[in-house]
């Protein structure tokens, strides 16, 4: 462990440094359960992460859980059985099989709150960025009433309505109790450097306006402020929307704007406000590589720095990534889908991101209406470019300063070479290359020789 904690790149503000190199984040990660799920075995998980090269996995605090058949989803880490969920708060009464009844949620639970330590730890030792993630909206009344901040669930007297009042400024009991849980978090994990916490999961589900920004503003300012005066000082992600919004009311203070589902635009929209910008989750793509390939390549391509894939093959029977997914299970996973993903880390880990910035009109495909482009570029020495759509041998121009140039095509579900050609002798302006035959997806890397 570092003694500075993940950061942003000092030299490009939409990029990241860790223990001392830029990087970006990629990862294709288990649905969010590892600390809450008492039944997941997370060291074999860690190991499937780190063996692909990824360095990040997304966590709930396990304020909000969820139930066997939430969301279609089948062997949900999310959804512990009754006696194998943990929280953070202490749990005073329990049925006769063992199952929590209610909880205390003026007391802590240190069984809760050792696991998310260790587990911190042990992505630590492997490289890996735990995104720690506070809150989410409950989507229904079910997953509501199986909180233990639903009034039903604990002992301290909440008075709430509805779940629509649970993440406002106007339940001042209840906020002091958010904003204790969000300083014990800050103190728990104060001396670990592979960590940034995210306020709320999706709070924009909330259709009707009621869970404003007010709110999320406030969990960051008390975040803030319990980090003021303890050894680190972590980065903090608000979740915006999905797929993509122009950010108009942004916190100073928060350094990662997470989309979900996104798309390039996400990025292109909002760049100017130099901030780090992720794909925070994918799925609902169905059941093969192509999409989520394309909206991976597509986005960080576009600028983006963190790529979060929700892998649906991590399960409490198979943390090692290698249970087949099933039913309406709505999105992706497994060994063969992370070797892809591996190939766009591998690619972009030879890039010098904080050097380059997207550059769309460098890339200009000739009669192939149907095929998009996602441009990175240090203008004149290296060009990462994405091409997806497919088609036959297309004619592709690049915009290139005068000079000598090496064009590598690669195929981004393997990341291998299928061909390289050299330009020599350029004299600057449009050129044009033929690409190869491709049916899904391409890529090209253009430097200066």
């Amino acid at each position: 462990m570092s003694n500075t904690p993940l950061s942003v790149d000092p030299d490009n503000p939409h990029y990241l440094l860790f223990r001392g190199k830029p990087t970006t984040l990629i990862t294709s990660a288990e649905h969010y359960g590892a600390v809450l799920n008492r039944d997941f075995d997370t060291i074999p998980y860690l190991d499937a992460l780190a063996a692909c090269e990824f360095n990040l996995t997304r966590l709930f605090s396990g304020a909000y859980r969820e139930l066997p058949g939430s969301h279609n989803i089948q062997n949900n880490t999310m959804a512990p059985t009754p006696e194998s969920y943990l929280c953070p708060w202490r749990c005073v009464e329990r049925g006769p099989g063992g199952e929590p009844l209610r909880w205390d949620l003026t007391q802590w639970d240190d069984a809760y709150w050792r696991r998310l330590r260790d587990f911190v730890a042990d992505a630590g030792a492997r490289g890996i960025v735990v995104e720690y993630v506070l809150f989410c909206y409950f989507y229904n009344d079910t997953l509501w009433r199986a909180s233990p901040m639903h009034p039903d669930s604990n002992v301290n007297g909440l008075a709430i309505e509805d779940r629509s009042q649970v993440h406002t400024l106007d339940n001042p009991p209840l906020l002091a109790i958010q904003d204790a849980f969000a300083r014990k978090a800050a103190q728990e994990l104060a001396g670990f450097d592979n960590l940034y916490f995210e306020v709320i999961n999706e709070p924009y589900s909330c259709r009707d306006g009621s869970l404003s920004l007010d709110w999320q503003h406030h969990i960051v300012d008390v975040l803030v402020d319990a980090e003021a005066t303890l050894p680190n000082q972590h980065l903090i992600a608000i979740n915006y929307e999905n797929r993509v919004a122009r950010i108009a009311d942004h916190h100073p203070k928060v350094d990662i704007l997470n989309f979900h589902y996104a798309i390039p635009d996400a990025v292109a929209w909002n760049y100017h406000l130099d901030r780090v910008l992720a794909d925070d989750e994918t799925g609902f793509k169905g059941a093969t590589s192509t999409p989520y390939r394309t909206e991976a390549w597509s986005f960080m391509l576009s600028g983006g720095a963190i790529l979060s894939h929700l892998d649906y093959s991590f399960t409490v029977a198979h943390p090692d990534g290698t249970a087949p997914i099933i039913g309406s299970t709505p999105g992706h996973g497994g060994p063969a889908w992370r070797a892809q993903l591996t190939a766009l880390k591998r690619f972009l880990d030879g890039l010098d991101l904080p050097a380059m910035a997207p550059h769309p009109e460098a890339a200009v495909m000739a009669n192939a209406l149907h095929v998009q482009t996602a441009v990175l570029a240090e203008i004149g020495q290296v060009y990462a470019i994405y091409l997806w759509g497919g088609g036959p041998t297309l004619d592709f121009a690049i915009a290139l300063p005068a000079g000598n140039y090496e064009a590598t095509w690669v195929n981004p579900a393997d990341g291998k070479v299928i061909s390289t050609e050299t330009i020599d002798g350029h004299t600057g302006g449009g050129r044009t290359l033929k690409t190869p035959i491709f049916l899904e997806d391409l890529a090209l890397r253009v430097t200066r020789k």
